[in-house]
């Protein structure tokens, strides 16, 4: 029986090392999309330090999430069996439903779908437990104020980052105008100082605070002296910010580039647990049972040892961070993710990766409408000068990127602040949710959504955000179905469920790699739609036709 369960346990570093490469694929687009739509550097370097900063996180990470142990189950009532049961039915649906995600390029949370497997699969084991068990009720077994939490973090952190993304964007370019180079003498240190201090303080308060070395001792200094430390790093950054600007250093690569750090540290530090906080609750249970519960069975030791928390060992947490780099210099599907966001948020008009809906027709009409109904308030003047500020055509954007420093900033910074502000006030905020409506809403502000491309764009966050709603919807079901047949199928059942886990990866493989395949047949079309040379835009529409003809004789 023992072995059985320790090749459970295996199995599950397995699969938490493909959930490492998936979580990796699906999470690289909240660090990176701001970097890489602007061209801050080159792709190479800010995969680099992006790298850099997630090695660092996973490796001062505690690397162990309590909710995983704790925080949806109530331990000491369910025993090692059923334990192991909702684990292994966790890491099952996690893999498979990240790698769907992944492969219809759509950013997703990893908190969330871990949060709701937990809460499908213990729901399951629950009502066989109360069923079999009249002294036991639901309450008992299952705790819902996490679940809940995460559930209203999703309608705040989506609403709140819009809102707050769209004024902070509107004032920034207020200030620096698309032609940003002739309007930031001075201004640019001030901004400079505001955005590292609130990165340095959104790494010290949300990327570290968890960390091997944060002792309760210096977490208590930090709280005791943070106005202080915050006024001495901005003091520092603005006059160090100025310095650089007068020897003609840009200023907004700095924030971008340490901005894209500050995130993949955090990620790391933080979202490492999703992927192995729950194999390593089931190394703990199963270490636990081997040294106490083996002469009453497995069906017979209740896990009261999860009630505790625990520290993971150093040699998990280098693991971890090595693999965390390898997908991300390797996944295919990562940069796919990452060019959904990129496309969403760009500033030019082009090929636009999704159709139109009603619902995203009804929502411009209606912003339209209230945008005509204030600009008939604003005076004339005033609506003048405004549009001095965003003269488009004036935008310096670097060649082949999709938006300028000025925005890629405000990204990073208004993300890392808005998450910081979430943890101090003990909210769930999602990674992902911050920094995709950031990305929105700062694009929406800078009028990149035209009255052609508003339509395309919105159907885009719509299918976005509704994804999210689907995560926690799928998670919850498809967790708590499978716990249930691995409960009264056994060991067949486990080996059957393992094999089509496998044959869903494999397949999804193959299909991604057709769709790519096929995406890549369309090059000549997006060269076309991007080019503003008319000899050149003949010669492709020449190419793109003679392909079409050649692809109808084919078929025929």
């Amino acid at each position: 029986m023992e072995t059985i369960y320790l090749g459970i346990v295996i199995f599950l570093f397995v699969l938490a090392i493909f959930d490492l490469i998936v979580g990796v694929s699906n999470d690289a687009v909240n660090f990176l999309q701001s970097a890489v739509g602007a061209k801050a550097a080159s792709f190479k370097t800010v995969l680099f330090i992006a790298a850099v900063g997630v090695f660092i996180g996973a490796a001062l990470s505690n690397g162990m999430m309590d909710i995983a142990r704790h925080g949806i189950y109530q331990p000491q009532h369910f025993y090692f069996a059923e334990i192991m049961c909702i684990l292994l039915a966790v890491m099952l649906t996690d893999v498979v439903l990240l790698d769907v995600f992944n492969t219809m390029g759509l950013p997703t949370s990893t908190t969330v779908s871990m949060v709701f497997e937990l809460l499908g699969g213990t729901f399951a084991l629950a009502l066989i437990k109360v069923y079999g068990d009249n002294t036991l009720g639901l309450g008992d077994l299952i705790n819902t104020d996490k679940a809940l939490s995460v559930i209203m973090a999703i309608f705040m952190s989506v609403a709140i980052a819009f809102f707050f993304g769209m004024v902070v964007q509107w004032l920034a370019r207020i200030v620096f105008t698309f032609n940003y180079k002739e309007h930031m003498k001075y201004s640019i240190a001030l901004f400079g100082g505001i955005a590292a201090t609130s990165i340095v303080y959104f790494m010290l308060f949300k990327g570290l605070k968890d960390s091997s070395f944060m002792t309760p001792e210096n977490k208590h200094w930090l709280q005791e002296n943070t106005l202080w430390l915050l006024g001495l790093i901005f003091a520092s950054f603005t006059v160090l910010m100025q310095i650089l600007h007068w020897f003609k250093v840009n200023i907004f690569r700095i924030i971008v580039l340490l901005g894209t750090f500050a995130l993949a540290l955090a990620f790391a530090g933080n979202d490492l647990v999703n992927f192995i906080g729950v194999p390593l609750a089931g190394y703990s249970a199963f270490t636990d049972y081997i040294a106490n519960g083996t002469e009453v069975g497995p069906d017979g030791f209740l896990m009261v040892s999860l009630q505790g928390s625990a520290s993971t060992p150093w040699y998990f947490l280098f693991g971890a961070g090595i693999i965390m780099v390898y997908a991300l210099y390797t996944s295919k599907k990562a940069h796919n993710v990452i060019k959904t966001s990129v496309d969403l948020a760009r500033q030019d008009e082009g090929e636009e990766s999704f159709g139109s809906t009603p619902m995203a027709r009804t929502l411009v009409r209606f912003s339209m409408n209230l945008s005509n109904s204030v600009s008939k308030i604003i005076p004339e003047s005033s609506k003048q000068w405004i549009e001095t500020r965003f003269r488009k055509d004036e935008a310096i954007i670097a060649d082949g990127a999709a938006f300028d420093m000025v925005r890629a900033s405000v990204n990073l910074v208004l993300a890392s602040l808005l998450i910081a502000l979430g943890t101090s006030l003990k909210l769930p905020l999602s990674t992902t949710y911050v920094t995709f409506m950031v990305a929105m809403a700062t694009s929406l502000s800078d009028r990149a959504w035209g009255r052609d491309s508003a339509v395309f764009r919105i159907t885009g966050v719509l299918s976005v955000v509704g994804g999210w709603f689907i995560t926690a919807g799928a998670a919850f079901i498809i967790c708590f179905f499978v716990a249930l047949i691995i409960s009264f199928g056994g060991t067949i059942a486990i080996v059957a469920l393992i094999a089509l886990a496998v044959f869903s990866l494999i397949r999804s493989q193959m299909m991604y790699k057709k769709r790519k395949a096929k995406e890549q047949g369309n090059e000549t079309l997006k060269q076309l739609m991007k080019s503003n040379d008319n000899s050149e835009i003949l010669e492709l529409l020449r190419h793109h036709t003679r392909e079409e003809l050649s692809k109808i004789m084919a078929f025929t």
